[in-house]
């Protein structure tokens, strides 16, 4: 299923729909889709590593868009927002989200648009808190942008070379990636519901 599933997306990097899959798969990822744009993004690059800046900008926008909306959930939404939030492990409430960022500010954007964290926690979570908007805009861009540009420039670079030890190796990297996701929730758990976040919660 692996090899098939690696096959397609490697099929799709060639065919005329790609750019328009990847924009769809970065702008879902930021507020609701649980698959992050980088399973498409390495694999688009290796096909056609003259077009990785495009395709790095292109995650970049459609990410930033999706976080737009993610905000928007949060912000006009919060039963929603609260409820989205809560199915991924932060049950604290309203209250705990306004206190995480009056503590980390956008240092939490820093952190979790860079990391395996699932983006979408910090896009609702920043409508949530009412976190300034045009803040949230800039640290989106510089965050997304530097991750999916660094994930770009690597495979441009190596790609040639990394693709047989890739396809030798799927499985391996496959856990690998399973791995820094289930770390990155858990990261995402302890800081938004431990320690000194967690004592501001009524």
């Amino acid at each position: 299923m692996l090899r098939r599933l690696y096959d397609w997306v490697m099929g799709l990097a060639a065919s005329r729909h790609a750019s328009k899959s990847l924009f769809a798969v970065s702008f879902a990822e930021s507020s609701f889709f649980p698959i992050p744009p980088d399973v498409m993004l390495a694999p688009m690059c290796l096909a056609k590593p003259e077009k990785a800046w495009h395709y790095a900008t292109l995650c970049t926008l459609a990410s930033v868009l999706g976080g737009v909306l993610g905000y928007a959930i949060g912000f006009f939404l919060q039963d929603l927002g609260i409820w989205m939030m809560k199915v991924t492990g932060h049950a604290g409430g309203l209250e705990e989200f306004q206190c995480w960022y009056g503590k980390y500010g956008v240092w939490v954007i820093l952190a979790k648009g860079l990391t395996p964290i699932p983006y979408k926690l910090v896009t609702v979570a920043s409508g949530l808190a009412a976190f300034s908007f045009p803040m949230f805009i800039i640290a989106s861009v510089i965050t997304r942008g530097a991750r999916f540009f660094l994930v770009a420039f690597v495979v441009k670079k190596f790609g040639p070379a990394l693709l047989p030890v890739i396809e030798r190796r799927l499985a391996l990297f496959a856990g690998i990636f399973i791995a820094l996701l289930v770390i990155g929730l858990a990261a995402s758990h302890l800081l938004g519901g431990s320690g000194d976040a967690g004592a501001c919660v009524a």
